[in-house]
């Protein structure tokens, strides 16, 4: 299986690249200080098409492939972590949308989302536990007029900015865990819906927080996949984002040690740079080294989705080994900075944490490690499964 660029692509990744050079690598540490993300700097980025490339043709979209899509998270967040999510997201919940949604609701709002006019969030995460994501709260009741939403949603990123979202509820009436969980479409903008931020120390301007929802009235149109079974059917897509957060994350990793090369050529001691000693040099060369490796992998995942192949291993290999080690790397070069690193005034530190928000969030390292052994040996864990509840109940 090739896993190398083809000249369009490269094509794509430029823009993607001379856009985060020249709009946001100057001002990013700026913007990581602020509430919110600038709704013109979005509908730039959609003007120019790094918004949704895989995104259905049907829709406005390009329908390029997945490992395009990739190419432009990873150049974007190169120079802005926080930025990179617009188009992360996009992706995701756009994919979403466009494969699970009515007609309408995809024809009305997957424009809108290429365009940077809107954001679509998820709403997944209940206050009761978030590895446990099945473990819903969160009801969905039929009415007259449709369904009622009565319920909390937490740690969703774009609490307060996000226009509409995909929102999991239990339909299914005495079921648990991911049997009776559903899926809706919903403006959020409705009636009996209200929402909080939370001060985080990193990803300000994407920003995470609360949702509630009081006797909100949903269409019937605005339930997605079928009825009772929307976990494992929309979930899937979940090894496409594992994907692009492991990209979303080698771009400022791999930002500080380009920094890194560059200051410890110029930064003397004892009369010579400090690149000429190996405690220095060393440390640079298996960042190097651990980059290439991961880099490699996203794209061999986004290459398997774009082949129709099993991913879902390789995905979260991406999403729990990415992360860790980015901060990893990134915590290596501010301390190669000396006390210089140390300062507000170079990224290190912000970088540090906002990368170190996905050892969290979308699926904590332990949760993807599940995954991992349950792809390998899955036959066994069913069965273990099986012999464990049967001996509780």
């Amino acid at each position: 299986m090739n896993f190398l660029p083809t000249e369009d692509q490269l094509a794509f990744r430029d823009t993607a690249a001379r856009f985060a050079r020249e709009k946001l690598a100057g001002t990013y540490l700026q913007r990581a200080n602020s509430h919110g993300l600038d709704r013109n700097l979005m509908r730039e980025m959609g003007a120019l098409g790094l918004i949704g490339p895989d995104l259905p043709e049907e829709f406005g979209g390009m329908g390029l492939s997945y490992a395009t899509a990739g190419l432009m998270t990873e150049a974007i967040a190169y120079a802005d972590f926080n930025v990179s999510y617009i188009q992360l997201l996009a992706s995701l919940m756009g994919g979403m949308v466009a494969q699970h949604a009515s007609k309408d609701i995809s024809t009305e709002w997957i424009p809108k989302v290429i365009a940077g006019e809107k954001v679509i969030g998820l709403g997944l995460t209940e206050p009761r536990g978030g590895s446990d994501a099945a473990g819903l709260q969160l009801k969905a009741e039929k009415s007259s007029n449709g369904w009622r939403l009565n319920g909390e949603k937490t740690s969703m990123s774009f609490s307060d900015q996000a226009d509409a979202a995909v929102i999991f509820a239990r339909t299914g009436a005495g079921t648990s865990g991911s049997s009776g969980v559903s899926a809706f479409f919903v403006d959020l903008n409705e009636k009996g819906i209200t929402r909080t931020h939370f001060d985080d120390i990193g990803t300000k301007p994407v920003g995470r927080g609360s949702v509630f929802f009081d006797d909100v009235i949903l269409p019937a149109d605005c339930l997605m996949a079928t009825e009772g079974r929307a976990f494992g059917t929309i979930m899937a897509g979940f090894d496409f984002s594992r994907a692009l957060i492991g990209l979303e994350c080698i771009g400022p990793a791999q930002a500080s040690v380009d920094e890194t090369w560059a200051y410890v050529q110029e930064r003397e001691a004892f009369g010579a740079p400090i690149a000429q000693y190996q405690g220095v040099s060393f440390p640079l060369a298996e960042a190097e080294t651990q980059l290439t490796m991961m880099r490699q992998l996203c794209y061999y995942t986004l290459s398997l989705r774009d082949n129709g192949n099993p991913h879902t291993a390789e995905a979260a290999m991406c999403k729990w080994y990415v992360p860790k080690t980015a901060c990893e790397i990134i915590h290596q070069c501010l301390i190669l900075h000396g006390h210089y690193g140390y300062t507000t005034d170079l990224p290190f530190h912000q970088r540090y944490n906002d990368v170190l928000g996905l050892q969290i969030g979308d699926g904590t390292a332990q949760i993807q490690k599940l995954v991992i052994a349950r792809e390998k040996i899955g036959r066994i864990a069913l069965q273990y499964d099986k012999r464990a509840k049967g001996g509780a109940s």
